[in-house]
C-alpha cells in the first residue's frame, strides 16, 4: 500500500503542474485560443504579491509581423523555437504600477505616494513582484494543459524599445506557449534535494 501523501493536491495534479511538466521547446500546431489565456490569467491573478501590487503586463504575440519583430531581438538559440510556437507571451514589469494602488489597496490610501514615491524603489518592487506573477503564470499555463517555454535569451534593450517604447515597462521573460507534442520536452535535469536547500533554526 502506498503511504499517504501530506499534500492535499492529488498525484495527477501534482504531475500536471510540477513533476511531469517542464520547459518545452516545441509545440503542436494547435492554436491557443484567447479564452484559454483569459482563463489562465483569471486563475493566477490571485497569487500573492507585496501590497497587492499588480505590476505584471503581458503582450501576446500572434501576428506574423509581431513575431518577426520579436524574433529579431531573440538570441540565435531561441529564434527557431519562437518562430515555431503557436503563441508567445512577453511578460514585463510595469514600473508605474503604483498608479493602480488606490483601487487595489483602498485601506492604504497613501501607499502610492508614501511607499512607492521613489522611482528606484518602484522599479525594484515591480520587477520582484512581476517575477512572482510570472511564476504563477507558468503554473497556470500548465494547469490549462499547455506547455510553457520561458526564455531570457534576448536583447532586453532592443525588445523593450520595440514593444514598450514608453520606457515604463521592463521585459522579464518571453514565454512560448502551446499544446505539447511527444518530443516537446528534453529529459529533466537534476534538482537539489531538500537537505541541500532547507535548514531549521
Amino acid at each position: 500500500m502506498t503511504a499517504p501523501t501530506p499534500l492535499i493536491l492529488d498525484s495527477a495534479a501534482q504531475d500536471q503542474l510540477f513533476r511531469k511538466a517542464h520547459t518545452a521547446g516545441t509545440f503542436s500546431d494547435q492554436e491557443v485560443p484567447e479564452s484559454t489565456v483569459r482563463a489562465i490569467y483569471d486563475l493566477v491573478k490571485y497569487g500573492p504579491t507585496s501590497f497587492n501590487q499588480q505590476p505584471l503586463r503581458i503582450v501576446l504575440v500572434r501576428s506574423r509581423d509581431a513575431r518577426e519583430r520579436l524574433v529579431s531581438h531573440m538570441f540565435e538559440l531561441n529564434k527557431e523555437k519562437t518562430l515555431g510556437a503557436p503563441l508567445t507571451a512577453i511578460l514585463a514589469a510595469d514600473c508605474e504600477f503604483h498608479e493602480h494602488l488606490p483601487r487595489l489597496v483602498p485601506h492604504l490610501p497613501d501607499a502610492k505616494d508614501t511607499i512607492f514615491g521613489a522611482r528606484e524603489m518602484r522599479e525594484a518592487s515591480a520587477q520582484f513582484n512581476a517575477a512572482l506573477q510570472t511564476a504563477y503564470f507558468i503554473v497556470g499555463v500548465r494547469a490549462a494543459g499547455l506547455a510553457a517555454g520561458p526564455m531570457t535569451g534576448y536583447d532586453a534593450a532592443g525588445l523593450n524599445k520595440e514593444f514598450f517604447p514608453g520606457g515604463d515597462h521592463k521585459a522579464l521573460t518571453v514565454i512560448n506557449m502551446g499544446f505539447p507534442r511527444e518530443d516537446s520536452y528534453h529529459p529533466r535535469l537534476p534538482r537539489l534535494g531538500y537537505d541541500e536547500i532547507v535548514s531549521t533554526v
